[in-house]
């Protein structure tokens, strides 16, 4: 979150400067190489305080790429209504039960099934958990080490259009931190949790606020995970502006 703004993607071929989305100096960022900075920045005073991205680019502004989660394996779009192969044998034995009118087993089968989704929303809201803690702390590296590699992860921040790829992400989360004083205040309401099969996904009310500032930023946030080799891993995190 944290990047505010609307309209196109631009590939900056000089410098950004930016004042911090949370209040504070101006600093010129040398970027290394082509990043898509979004056009048109909208001012951030309901979120976080008066804010504003500069861009001096001379290259024209190109359309954004679309969000879509991909596995490299097959290139297909992940799907979120897909079942792991435990939970589908579950949900399979419990049909069964049902149909033989087998009761008791079919009950055992329930416990079981309503207990392995249990664990997996536990473990959901537990790399939910770690995301914001890097978030909090401003800790690029563990940021890196929660997003999935795979396919075209994606971050849409306040008020602005998507980010796509791994590598572009991570220096959206950079730049953004670039002028903050950590550690930030955030506290999450309203967090729910759903899984299906592989695709895990957290909804929730975030509210931020930064060192000297009296006021709290808030955004709805939807924060997609999957599972790779048994571990979960941020692949989308989309947050929107919401008055308060």
């Amino acid at each position: 979150m944290a990047l505010h703004g609307s309209g196109f993607l631009c590939k900056v071929s000089s410098t950004v400067e930016m004042t911090s989305l949370f209040g504070g100096s101006t600093r010129l960022l040398h970027l290394p190489k082509s990043y898509p900075i979004h056009c048109n920045m909208v001012s951030a005073s309901n979120t976080f305080g008066s804010a504003h991205l500069k861009l001096q680019t001379k290259e024209p502004c190109s359309r954004l790429r679309p969000c879509r989660v991909k596995r490299k394996d097959n290139n297909q779009t992940a799907d979120i209504e897909s079942i792991s192969v435990d939970e589908n044998t579950l949900k399979q034995d419990l049909e069964t039960a049902i149909e033989e009118e087998n009761y008791v087993e079919a009950a055992i089968i329930r416990d079981k099934l309503k207990d392995l989704q249990e664990d997996n929303k536990a473990s959901v809201l537990s790399a939910n958990a770690r995301f914001y803690q890097s978030f909090r702390n401003g800790d690029l590296a563990a940021m890196q080490s929660l997003w999935s590699k795979s396919g075209n992860p994606c971050c849409v921040h306040p008020g602005a259009k998507g980010i796509t790829g791994y590598d572009y992400v991570m220096e959206s989360w950079e730049l953004v931190w670039m002028n903050y004083a950590f550690p930030l205040q955030i506290e999450l309401k309203d967090v729910e949790v759903h899984v299906r099969g592989e695709v895990g996904y957290v909804t929730c009310m975030e509210f931020v606020k930064t060192k000297g500032s009296s006021s709290w930023g808030a955004q709805f946030v939807s924060n997609v995970f999957e599972r790779i080799n048994g571990k979960w891993f941020i692949c989308i995190h989309h947050a929107s502006v919401v008055d308060i």
